[in-house]
């Protein structure tokens, strides 16, 4: 098992590094298809992923992908309007094929998964994005592991105890703080490389720490969601791992708040 979450761990890394390195439509292609399969383990969940909520969902986040790529940026809350239309329609004109739960956790979907994981490309977009992307995965996945060995050694108090009773309040501060330090550092190693008119360090450490601090919210998200439909995982599609939502559920809550901490600092 060990070895198994190992090989397909190195190989996430390898794919995430190539695909962030040279950025434009690689990074657009991987971040829509990661997107696509997480809507689909999503919709598996509440067993509609072959519904006709799901073509609507699918099709809005298609649509969604390219007008991002496309630089539509203002036809993208019409579209949201659209898709909502759809739902509804779906709705009402199959009544009772459908609950409205299954409606709202499609609609929910595309918002949670698609629109969420396009920021890993947007922040690769930016000025710098592909120094700047790092930042995502430092705050989520450093955040994680380092909160994983605070709460080992110094964890008492559970943070959530009914939804993740290994989590500690110990180690969800270990992990922000050191995440925050990890920012720090990366920002020291960044100066070298590009010239910006912030302070590098000071920026990627507290970009991190929130990041981080954010990252908490989405792992338990993902988590309780898991709980409410009794299931371990979302899928097995990364062996060991499980799914796309169980590997990227940090990230996804993440993204969107680092791009706009970003884009707030680059304006001073």
């Amino acid at each position: 098992m060990f070895k198994e979450r190992l090989i397909s761990g190195i190989i996430l890394v390898i794919i995430a590094f190539a695909t962030l390195y040279f950025g434009g439509l690689p990074t657009f292609l991987v971040t829509a298809g990661i997107s696509l399969i997480g809507v689909f383990e999503l919709l598996r969940v509440i067993k509609k992923e072959k519904s006709l909520l799901a073509i609507i969902i699918y099709t809005g986040s298609i649509v969604y992908y390219l007008l991002l790529l496309l630089g539509l940026g203002q036809f993208i809350f019409p579209m949201i309007i659209l898709v909502m239309l759809a739902l509804l329609a779906a709705y009402v004109f199959t009544f009772p094929r459908y609950e409205i739960d299954s409606v709202a956790i499609s609609f929910f979907g595309l918002f949670y998964v698609s629109i969420m994981l396009s920021y890993i490309y947007q922040i690769r977009m930016l000025e710098n994005g592909g120094y700047m992307i790092v930042l995502v995965f430092l705050s989520a996945w450093g955040n994680d592991t380092l909160a994983y060995c605070a709460g080992r050694l110094f964890g008492k108090h559970k943070m959530s105890p009914i939804l993740s009773p290994k989590k500690t309040i110990e180690g969800a501060v270990g992990g922000v703080v050191g995440a925050g330090l990890l920012g720090a550092i990366y920002g020291v190693i960044a100066n070298r490389f590009i010239a910006v008119s912030f302070n590098l360090v000071i920026a990627f450490a507290v970009v991190c720490a929130v990041g981080g601090l954010i990252s908490i919210v989405g792992d338990l998200a993902a988590s309780a969601i898991k709980r409410n439909y009794e299931i371990k995982d979302y899928s097995n599609l990364i062996p060991g791992h499980g799914g796309i939502l169980d590997r990227f559920d940090s990230i996804i809550i993440t993204a969107p708040v680092i791009y706009y901490l970003l884009t707030l600092v680059m304006m001073h």
